[in-house]
């Protein structure tokens, strides 16, 4: 798959750590994308790296997983760092 833009260590652990959250919740991909308003390939090429996000749409998504952002973020973090000590 060609991309026209690089996928760092850390962009993936932020995509990582959304789709572990969002199937945490028990939430699929259709569903995260209705709340969003948004057709289900917006969630999907998300999650496969096909799409970048940006930080208006981190939010939210946080929002229609009803999370804080902020706590993402921390989760986020925390999944750094273990990448990190690798």
């Amino acid at each position: 798959m060609k991309r026209g833009w690089v996928v760092s260590p850390d962009y993936r652990a932020l995509i990582e750590t959304l789709s572990m959250f969002r199937q945490e919740c028990g939430v699929s991909q259709r569903e995260l994308a209705r709340r969003l308003g948004k057709p289900p390939s917006f969630v999907n090429k998300i999650e496969l790296l096909e799409r970048r996000l940006d930080v208006l749409e981190f939010i939210a998504i946080a929002e229609a997983l009803d999370e804080k952002p902020g706590a993402l973020l921390t989760n986020l973090r925390a999944n750094l760092a273990a990448l990190i000590a690798l």
